[in-house]
């Protein structure tokens, strides 16, 4: 897992390196602008830069980018801005290294700021992740400035003006694209930052690794290894048996489709047996759209209203498609009490339970629960922004013993311990009808297959991300479709395990 540090934390980190490696600071500094300049010099040519600095270490690496950058030919106009900020010793270095080399410009005043109509593209280096309070004054102007400005914004580190550990509420720099450091910043991983940070990468400058690992962390981005060493291999023997028998609880008049979907994907995920539970006008439409599941026949017609009387299913997951009737409600009320292991709850299953709040202290310990962000504002209240939207799952988790998947980009995935996981794969092509109803088809396959539930939302949800990463790169997102997910999910399985398909 890639550690999510704090501001705090990366500062240690940086002390720690310079004094173990040992390496000056002003040295760590410059590998960093190489890390940068290399990056950089990869991908644009343009060769009008613009590079806004502050006076701190932020700065400090804009200066060093700049020299770095007029070596390699291109052409740099350098901008400092002077506001209430004291230069720091390793500014004051790399602004003595460039004397001779560049001009310096300087901004002092909020109305006489520059055009920066003569960059194509504009570095933003004003204030890193150090920055602990709103941008104010001068900064504030010249940030308005450069978002003005068509030039194309890449922020080093962080984006100026954008808090790392806590909601911004001032002027920040509207970056496409952010080059940070060492390791993401959780800022980077909340919708309402998208504008901000853009696409963002994050470059190794070879920090202590064996500090990091000894830090302290309940924030973590999963990676494919992590995914690796969860999926387990398929035994030569083993038999449908093998691999778990689950229940899905899904479908209603109208909505079948969310059940078909679902169990596909259950059956796609792994699973060695699959019951799907329906309404009886559903009966053949399961037959008939996925052969390879069994059916279990509602007493009603339209919707779900009574549960089988054997519950001796290795998982259940219910929700798709489900409709809010009444007796649906009562139905889920008896399924929580009579099924005793973790179960994947969706859609309208997590609706009724936010209708009808006795029941949450019902649900099994090590259920996984599934909701987009409307869903679980339903189940625990509003929020002002998406740092208390993370508490607020994470308290939940904690609470209430259970695993939540709050789907979005990045989905975050909480724990029973407070540790919550942000997941790297998917795109927006997968914010399409019928998508977390697949979800929940291989969640629920995959706690059949005995994977325990953590370990079952981590895979769950990286292999969903990826199956969508492999359908947009021969469909479209606009195109992307719930079906073409599972289409493409033996491929993820295959990326992850370095399997080549048999021709």
């Amino acid at each position: 897992m890639v550690k999510i540090l704090t501001t705090n934390q990366v500062k240690d980190l940086d002390r720690y390196t310079i004094e173990i490696e040992p390496i000056s600071s002003i040295d760590l500094m410059e590998r960093a602008c190489l890390a940068f300049t290399n990056w950089f010099v990869s991908r644009y040519t343009s060769k009008n830069i613009g590079i806004v600095c502050g006076t701190g270490n932020n700065g400090g690496d804009g200066l060093g980018i700049a020299r770095i950058l007029k070596e390699k030919g291109f052409a740099i106009h350098v901008w400092v801005v002077r506001g209430d900020s004291k230069e720091n010793a390793d500014f004051k270095t790399n602004l003595h290294r460039l004397a001779g080399k560049l001009t310096v410009s300087e901004i002092i005043s909020p109305t006489e700021l520059p055009d920066f109509e003569s960059c194509d593209v504009l570095i933003d280096a004003i204030f890193g992740s150090g920055l602990s309070r709103p941008v104010a004054g001068v900064y504030a102007s010249v940030i308005e400035q450069m978002n003005g400005a068509s030039a194309i914004k890449v922020a080093v580190d962080i984006p100026s003006g954008l808090l790392a550990d806590q909601p911004s509420k001032s002027s920040i720099v509207k970056a496409h694209q952010t080059v940070s450091f060492q390791t993401p910043k959780l800022a980077f991983l909340f919708p309402e930052n998208s504008q901000f940070v853009g696409d963002w990468i994050v470059l190794d400058i070879g920090l202590a690794k064996a500090y990091i690992d000894q830090l302290v962390g309940s924030n973590f981005l999963i990676d494919e290894d992590d995914v690796k060493r969860i999926l387990r291999p398929r035994l030569r023997f083993s038999h449908k048996g093998t691999y778990g028998h689950a229940l899905l609880i899904a479908g209603s008049h109208g909505k079948m489709g969310a059940g078909v979907l679902s169990a596909r994907a259950a059956l796609r995920s792994g699973v060695g047996l699959l019951t799907v539970h329906v309404p009886s006008s559903g009966y053949e439409i399961l037959q008939s759209s996925v052969p390879e599941a069994m059916t279990s026949i509602d007493e009603k017609e339209n919707f779900f209203s009574s549960i089988p009387q054997a519950l001796n299913y290795q998982s259940i997951g219910i929700g798709p498609g489900l409709g809010k009737n009444p007796k649906s409600a009562a139905a889920l009320g008896r399924l929580l009490k009579d099924y005793a292991k973790p179960m994947v709850i969706d859609a309208d299953a997590l609706n009724l339970l936010s209708e009808n709040r006795e029941m949450i202290s019902l649900v099994p310990p090590g259920s996984i629960l599934t909701p987009h962000p409307k869903e679980f504002e339903r189940l625990v209240g509003s929020w002002a922004n998406d740092f208390e939207k993370l508490e607020k799952q994470r308290n939940f988790s904690i609470e209430k013993k259970a695993i939540v998947v709050l789907k979005g980009a990045f989905t975050s995935i909480s724990s029973p311990s407070g540790t919550v996981y942000f997941n790297p794969t998917g795109n927006a092509g997968m914010a399409t009808g019928g998508s977390g109803d697949v979800l929940t088809g291989v969640l629920t396959g995959l706690l059949a297959q005995g994977y325990p539930p953590e370990k079952a939302a981590v895979l769950g949800v990286y292999l969903h991300g990826l199956s969508g990463d492999l359908a947009v790169q021969q469909a479209s997102m606009n195109s992307l479709i719930a079906s073409d997910l599972i289409n493409f999910l033996p491929g993820a399985f295959r990326k992850i395990q370095k399997e080549k398909p048999i021709v």
